[in-house]
């Protein structure tokens, strides 16, 4: 054990031992002892109850690869970027989506004059659609994707980063709680949802 590790331990073993009103000795301190005072540091708390007060909410989301980013070749950096941040992927699937899924998905926007330039943006090509799960994805992954208009989003986002054109934007988001529940059923069956446990949740996401 090095000089620095001996006197981080003997500062630990000061603390824990003045805390309880008993005096330490001086002299060199045995390994065993060191390392019982470490354990013994790093562990409090643990078993006091006491957690943080920072609320962490698991939610899911529906996101999908547009055919522009399915025919570009993205789809790989798009799921690198929510694996990198430490969400879970619980749904997956390549499809040519239908004029009838569309205007349910997009049920808002079938009177507006775009409408028929949008269908036939959508069914040109084969889309990615996922569903992805964490602590407050459905925010998380709108600030990730940026906003509708390329133009708009910052630098480090996948629109900024991966598109130039509001008819062309990569990728699909849910915008809401209630928008992520509609879009996840109306994509997936309830079969297709995975319940897994991934080994590094403790590390990315519980507090």
């Amino acid at each position: 054990m090095s000089f620095l590790q001996r006197c981080v331990f003997s500062r630990i073993l000061q603390q824990v031992s003045g805390a309880r009103g008993q005096r330490v000795a001086t002299g060199p301190v045995p390994v065993s002892t060191q390392l019982a005072a470490w354990r013994g540091h790093a562990t409090a708390g643990a078993g006091s109850g006491e957690k943080s007060s920072v609320p962490c909410v698991h939610e899911r989301t529906f996101i999908a690869v547009k055919p522009d980013g399915v025919q570009r070749r993205l789809i790989g950096q798009i799921i690198h970027r929510f694996e990198r941040r430490g969400f879970k992927l619980v749904a997956l699937k390549l499809l040519q989506v239908s004029k009838g899924l569309l205007s349910q998905h997009y049920c808002q926007l079938t009177k507006k004059p775009f409408y028929p330039e949008l269908v036939g943006y959508m069914t040109s090509g084969p889309v990615v659609a996922m569903v992805w799960e964490g602590p407050d994805i459905i925010k998380t992954s709108r600030m990730m994707v940026g906003p509708t208009n390329p133009a708009e989003a910052q630098s480090g986002t996948i629109r900024a980063d991966f598109s130039f054109h509001v008819s062309r934007n990569v990728v699909h988001a849910s915008d809401s709680a209630e928008g992520a529940q509609r879009e996840i059923k109306l994509w997936f069956d309830k079969q297709d949802l995975l319940d897994w446990d991934s080994i590094d949740q403790s590390v990315t996401s519980e507090l």
